[in-house]
Formats: C-alpha cells, sequence, structure tokens
C-alpha cells in the first residue's frame, strides 16, 4: 500500500504545481486584459484534492499532529492502549467520512449535479480526489490500527518520524 499511498501524494504535489500555474496565469492574464473567470474553481477543486490525497502518506510519515507529548512518556503498555484507542476513534471517523465522500460522489453523478462555479462540470470530477483521499487514509489508519492490535511491529507513523530525527531532521517538531 505505500506505493499507492506515495502516488496519491505524488498526485497532491502535482495538484499543488498546477494550483501555481494556473494562479500565475490567472494573475497575468487579468494584467493583460483577459479574462480569468473559471480559474478560482479549478484552484478550489485542486486545493481539496491535494488535501485530501496527500493525507495517507502523511499520516504514515508521522507528520500528523499527534499525542506524542502526552503519551511520549508512558509506558510501552499504555502507550499500546492509548495508540489503539486514538487509532480505533480515527478508524471510524475516517472510515465514516470516506463513506460519506464516495457517497457524495456517487449521488452527484446518479443526479448529474453540475458545480456552483463558472465552470459547468459535473460534480462528481472534483468530489472524486476528495473521496479517494478519504478512502486512503481510512485504509492508512487501519493498516496502522492492525500493526497496533497485533503488536507486530511498531507502526510507520512512529518509525518514520524515528527515522527523520536520526537523519537530523527536526522539521516535524515545528
Amino acid at each position: 500500500m505505500k506505493r499507492v499511498f506515495d502516488g496519491a501524494a505524488a498526485l497532491a504535489a502535482v495538484c499543488i504545481v498546477l494550483i501555481f500555474l494556473i494562479m500565475i496565469a490567472a494573475a497575468l492574464g487579468r494584467v493583460l486584459g483577459v479574462r480569468t473567470g473559471g480559474a478560482d474553481d479549478i484552484v478550489s477543486w485542486l486545493c481539496a484534492a491535494s488535501a485530501f490525497l496527500a493525507m495517507a502518506h502523511t499520516f504514515r510519515r508521522g507528520d500528523f499532529v499527534r499525542m506524542e507529548l502526552i503519551i511520549g512518556n508512558l509506558s510501552v503498555g499504555k502507550r499500546r492502549i492509548v495508540e489503539f484507542i486514538a487509532l480505533s476513534i480515527a478508524l471510524v471517523f475516517c472510515t465514516w467520512a470516506a463513506w460519506w465522500c464516495t457517497r457524495s460522489v456517487i449521488e452527484s453523478w446518479e443526479f448529474g449535479d453540475m458545480a456552483n462555479g463558472l465552470i459547468a462540470v459535473p460534480l462528481w470530477i472534483p468530489q472524486c480526489p476528495v473521496a479517494l483521499g478519504a478512502a486512503l487514509l481510512a485504509v492508512a489508519v487501519a493498516e496502522q490500527w492492525v500493526l497496533v492490535v497485533r503488536n507486530q511491529r511498531r507502526p510507520d507513523y512512529v518509525t518514520g518520524v524515528e527515522e527523520r530525527h536520526a537523519a537530523g531532521d527536526f522539521s516535524s517538531e515545528v
């Protein structure tokens, strides 16, 4: 699954580059008197896509806000219990979000909903990356939940942070 999460993060990066290019083109267009009406719509869809597509990758790397200050000093057994509870809650909410995002895409498809902006686009198109990202995050949380439950190895979000710290990268601590 790591490759899938990394691929989704790469797509999120492409969305960010596209946001930059569209915003520069729109700014230049306004200076030159060219109409840039739909640029804001496209940028907003790309913002949502970039945020959701990167979530699973970000979670596995340990870059999400976590409770390390609280659980860092707990014994191994107590830490596992707290991680189990936190991951269980996260799994419920992420699965719920993925379900509703996917349901929204399906309903938009079935009803032929169109976006409200200046560009007439079927609404399911900009909704798909959001649903995909939410589903991937639910899978990533489930994967880490299984690791904690089975106690096979330490969760990826812990080892990811430790590997970066060992390499001298403390940027996620800001």
